[in-house]
């Protein structure tokens, strides 16, 4: 007969799996609780004491770690010397390994765990019969997921297992042990924070760090203030990637992702002033990020209006003392450092997405100037501040600069000139140095349209669409200088 060893923390589906299993011809081995289980539905099963004749010691720590279960699990069945040793050494082969691990996730997702309880949820022989079952997949079927039951022994009963299929469950088997491993690595490294909650109070998150460098979230230090939500991290992190984009003083103000109000200027205040004023509504509740030392005089003026979160490379002493009679602000020291290594991960259904970080710099003389009429300097100065922001706010993103902060932003709708009429509403000015920055190229005209009928003198765009000169045409009918940089800026 085969044999089947099944040792389940999970134990969905496992009984009607077992019961099918014997339906099959195969004698099943078990330990513990799963024992337990087939036993009490009246399902013929063995202890895996019979297959290695010792008895579990150490508290059950000890009991599938023994050469008559890894002997039979690992023998190569297509040299005949492994199966000669098997058989002097009386070792019977094992055909199926059905193992999920201990709860360890679960354990530690716990706020009160301890360090005790997690050690004792470790699993050794569930991952090393895995493993074993997995090297041999040609010879063994290995199986983690109860979802897999059905299709296994729909397999079994037609001989249709084969070798594409096992190899298939094979790497199941080393994505679980792979996370199981990971969960280990982030509870002790201290790298799994608990969040009081996610997006919403109904949703359960976590914050794991994957790097401890001072320029990352990661590896920020909290001088001040309660623990960082959910959106906190998000939102920072936002501010914290557009403000390094800036070598001058910068200011960068985010609300739900999207900066509210950017500002630049020849010393720090100035830069949060200007920051501050380009939108002094949406910057309530906000984050805001600054690429300078905070001394106390800009810290009297953050002091003024409710924040979040505030970010700096450094803080004088003073501007902590000021900054901290407020309890629940969250004061973050971060590097400005940028890595042009990082990446971007994405979740989605059944995976996830990798990207380098849009960090492309591009320059005034890579740019085109294609319409009759020229930028001037201050337009020059409006668009380039504009390109460096544009970057950070959601697609379809069209957004208005001056030369020294945001004067409107237009972010995440479904066509261009919705967010060109949100930023143009928005304006806190509009003249001739007011320049319109979109983070993709022009589909048609009326974009350009738009702009000129509110008085836009200067639009800078990708360009690349095949409607480009519509809206060039469109821009020297109305006297606009327009510039194409020949780099998108889309962020979904």
């Amino acid at each position: 007969m085969k044999k089947a060893i099944l040792s389940v923390s999970d134990k969905t589906g496992i009984v009607d799996f077992a019961k099918s299993l014997t339906e099959q011809d195969y004698e099943l081995y078990s330990t513990g609780g799963t024992m337990r289980a087939i036993k009490e539905a009246g399902v013929e099963v063995h202890s895996i004491s019979e297959l290695t004749q010792f008895e579990e010691i150490l508290d059950g720590r000890v009991k599938t770690l023994h050469p008559a279960v890894h002997g039979g699990i690992l023998a190569d069945r297509d040299k005949p010397e492994h199966l000669a040793q098997l058989k002097e050494q009386h070792i019977a082969l094992v055909d199926m390994v059905v193992v999920n691990l201990y709860p360890f996730k679960e354990t530690v997702a716990n706020p009160d765990v301890t360090e005790s309880d997690a050690i004792e949820n470790i699993d050794i022989g569930g991952p090393t019969m895995l493993r074993a079952a997995a090297k041999n997949f040609k010879h063994v079927t290995t199986i983690v997921h109860p979802a897999d039951y059905d299709e296994v022994i729909s397999r079994v009963k037609n001989n249709t297992l084969g070798y594409e299929y096992k190899k298939s469950l094979m790497i199941k088997v080393f994505e679980h042990t792979n996370s199981y491993d990971a969960a280990i690595v982030d509870f002790f490294n201290n790298n799994k924070e608990s969040l009081r909650y996610g997006e919403n109070p109904q949703q359960e998150a976590y914050f794991v760090r994957t790097s401890n460098e001072k320029h990352t979230l990661g590896g920020a230090e909290q001088l001040h203030g309660k623990q960082l939500s959910y959106n906190n991290i998000k939102d920072a992190d936002a501010a914290l990637a557009l403000v390094k984009q800036f070598e001058q003083p910068a200011a960068v103000a985010v609300k739900h992702m999207n900066p509210c109000g950017v500002g630049i200027g020849d010393d720090i205040e100035s830069a949060y002033t200007h920051a501050f004023e380009a939108d002094s509504q949406s910057i309530f509740g906000g984050i805001v990020a600054l690429n300078r030392k905070v001394d106390a005089t800009l810290a009297n003026k953050l002091h003024e209006i409710f924040l979040e979160v505030v970010i700096a490379p450094e803080y004088s002493e003073e501007a902590l003392n000021i900054l901290k009679q407020k309890k629940n602000i969250r004061l973050l020291e971060i590097g400005m450092h940028i890595d042009n290594d990082e990446q971007e991960l994405v979740s989605v259904s059944g995976g996830y997405l990798v990207q380098d970080k849009d960090n492309e710099k591009i320059q005034r003389e890579d740019m085109s100037v294609v319409t009759e009429v020229a930028p001037t300097e201050e337009q020059w100065k409006a668009m380039l501040l504009g390109w460096k922001v544009v970057g950070s706010v959601k697609s379809n993103a069209v957004i208005l600069t001056n030369d020294k902060q945001t004067v409107g932003i237009g972010a995440g709708q479904m066509n261009r000139v919705g967010s060109a009429k949100i930023a143009i509403e928005r304006a806190i000015e509009m003249n001739d140095n007011v320049a319109l920055v979109s983070d993709g190229f022009f589909p048609m005209g009326d974009t350009v349209e738009l702009a000129a009928q509110s008085g836009i003198k200067a639009i800078i765009q990708p360009g690349g669409s095949i409607k480009d000169q519509e809206s060039i045409d469109m821009a020297n009918k109305y006297g606009i200088t327009m510039v194409t940089t020949g780099v998108r800026h889309f962020k979904h």
